[in-house]
């Protein structure tokens, strides 16, 4: 099956983009600009969301308008990290259903271990867009989505701010029917498996801790 990375290379999330991963930006800075990024890749992954329509009254005549299928699509966040892009998806669509996945990396094998999931009920009649702002060695990412297809949703997308080369194979391996849309794939992974030139961990630049 075709493996879809989807850069999104508008001006506006390159620039926020850029502000991220300056290590002067102060943690309020960089939460605000992941929310706001965040809402530019809602823009982008829901652009071929299922729509129907409803008859309404504009102030002139009724018509038949469109609207989404909100409430058939779920926000699954990769705790703890995933939380700071799932403030900005919100926001955009404030009637998705939303479950989390608790994930931390063992850090000499890197290996992702689960210690926490809780998901939407009837989730096989949902579309799932799983979110956490780094895709680096592709263990968690795996981990997330091999949990969610347990319950055989509808479709399911991946959303990253940054992923690498590394992090894409790991995962496309596993997933190739899964898409995954992020704002840049960058160099490679270092020996500590963070994404180089990256923007340093993300869940703490988020919450300001180290």
């Amino acid at each position: 099956m075709a493996r879809d990375v989807h850069v999104i290379d508008h001006p506006l999330a390159q620039h926020k983009l850029t502000l991220m991963r300056d290590r002067e930006t102060s943690t309020n800075s960089f939460r605000r600009l992941m929310s706001e990024l965040s809402m530019l890749l809602a823009y982008e992954v829901t652009r071929d969301m299922p729509m129907h329509e409803k008859r309404i009254e504009t102030p002139l005549e009724p018509m038949q308008a469109r609207l989404i299928d909100g409430k058939k699509t779920v926000f699954v966040s990769v705790l703890r990290a995933g939380a700071g892009i799932l403030d900005g998806m919100l926001e955009v669509m404030p009637s998705a259903r939303v479950g989390h996945i608790g994930l931390y990396r063992d850090p000499k094998t890197h290996v992702a271990i689960e210690y926490y999931c809780k998901l939407p009920h009837e989730i096989d009649s949902r579309d799932v867009i799983v979110v956490d702002p780094m895709m680096a060695t592709g263990n968690s990412a795996v981990a997330a989505v091999d949990r969610i297809k347990e319950s055989s949703p509808r479709s399911i997308k991946f959303v990253c701010i940054i992923t690498c080369p590394e992090g894409l194979a790991r995962f496309h391996d596993a997933h190739p029917d899964v898409a995954v849309y992020t704002v840049a794939v960058d160099r490679a992974l270092d020996a500590q498996g963070y994404i180089v030139p990256g923007l340093g961990d993300a869940g703490d630049r988020v919450f300001g801790t180290k």
